[in-house]
């Protein structure tokens, strides 16, 4: 089993804050399963950014990734510009960090079908 496919097989485990957030070397052990993904300066968020072929396949996928976020309880920041760069931010809102939760979301999030814009 592939270190994403052990991400992607976790569920999210609610949580209503009292814990610390990943430090930045145990966050960047987990971009590892997620390379794809990138941490933000302040340690606090990953992010993926995506063109997507236009506006239907951007609220397409939108719809996917919200139903991945329902299923665990964890729920991303969403955001589009230009009507095609698509851009997923996670975090752990009740701890201010970034938590495991993030990564798991993330690794379910790559598997989804997108339908990308043609070089």
């Amino acid at each position: 089993m592939s270190e994403t496919c052990d991400l992607t097989s976790k569920k999210c485990k609610p949580c209503e804050g009292g814990v610390a957030p990943l430090t930045r070397a145990e966050a960047g052990q987990l971009l590892k399963q997620t390379p794809e993904w990138a941490i933000s300066d302040d340690g606090i968020r990953i992010t993926r950014k995506w063109t997507v072929k236009n506006f239907v396949a951007a609220m397409e996928f939108f719809n996917k990734a919200t139903e991945v976020a329902e299923k665990e309880g964890h729920h991303p920041d969403f955001h589009l510009v230009g009507y095609r760069n698509v851009t997923v931010e996670l975090w752990t809102h009740a701890i201010g960090g970034l938590s495991e939760n993030d990564f798991i979301v993330a690794a379910k999030i790559d598997q989804l079908p997108i339908k990308l814009r043609s070089a």
